[in-house]
């Protein structure tokens, strides 16, 4: 079974996008809720945003296919939360960012669909970017590892207010050196056309976190982007005149990754 597709790259950056898919099996859309079967929760074409920057600047490439309805892939495997104390959705949810039921009266995952779907979607997944690190790492002796992420402006179940536009997460500085952490919040803080945080409610998520190691020569580094920026949140339509300006400002996060 095809889970994910990646791209094998030629230079020492792998861009992630563990939120791109949005297929649902139908066994399991069958016991979801009408509106849930459309995974309105996906980082919604991602892949549309970084798919031409992988290939224009040689980077490795890896997408999902299913949704994170149906595993979170940026979840650690045992299901701890990522935000102890705040509200969040989890390993395999059950309920959306609206706070609403996902699946129909009685028809939740058990703990045993939970650990299958972990082995037939999660561990591919993870295997494949583990693999992919070690080989950048092996052959540029470092890798940075980014995390393309994104999510409605407003969801108040997990955050008050409208999100700012940009919001780099790095563990609070633990997953990445200071020096690149620095050097990207300089590219943020060169332009003044989309507000920024770094570290903020997004921190970066299990991926982030576990990959980054700088010690190890793994730089990990997650972008979380407010969606009304490149897309239409209410129809969930590409902008293209939106999200051009956005490529342009990932693209230069980007190159001074690889500079």
């Amino acid at each position: 079974m095809e889970t994910h597709t990646l791209h094998r790259g030629s230079v020492p950056l792998l861009i992630s996008l563990p939120h791109d898919g949005s297929h649902i099996p139908n066994d399991i859309a069958a016991r979801m809720r009408p509106a849930a079967r459309h995974s309105p929760d996906t980082d919604w074409h991602v892949g549309q945003l970084y798919g031409p920057l992988a290939e224009e600047l040689g980077a490795s490439l890896i997408r999902p296919l299913a949704s994170r309805y149906v595993v979170d892939l940026n979840r650690p495997a045992d299901g701890h939360a990522l935000y102890p104390g705040r509200r969040e959705t989890g390993l395999v949810s059950t309920v959306g960012f609206d706070g609403e039921p996902l699946y129909l009266d009685g028809c939740e995952p058990d703990a045993a669909e939970v650990a299958q779907r972990v082995t037939d979607w999660w561990r591919p997944y993870h295997q494949s970017l583990a693999d992919e690190v070690q080989r950048l790492r092996e052959r540029f002796g470092s890798v940075v590892l980014w995390e393309g992420h994104s999510i409605r402006s407003q969801v108040p179940m997990l955050f008050e207010g409208r999100l700012p536009d940009f919001n780099l997460g790095t563990a609070d500085g633990a997953s990445c050196s200071a020096e690149l952490q620095w050097q990207l919040t300089n590219v943020l803080e060169s332009q003044d056309a989309y507000d920024f945080v770094v570290n903020g409610r997004f921190k970066g998520g299990f991926i982030t976190r576990h990959f980054g190691q700088p010690d190890e020569g793994v730089q990990g580094i997650q972008l979380e982007l407010a969606q009304h920026r490149y897309m239409d949140e209410g129809s969930f339509e590409w902008d293209a005149t939106k999200a051009r300006p956005v490529q342009d400002l990932i693209r230069r996060l980007l190159q001074a990754c690889l500079a």
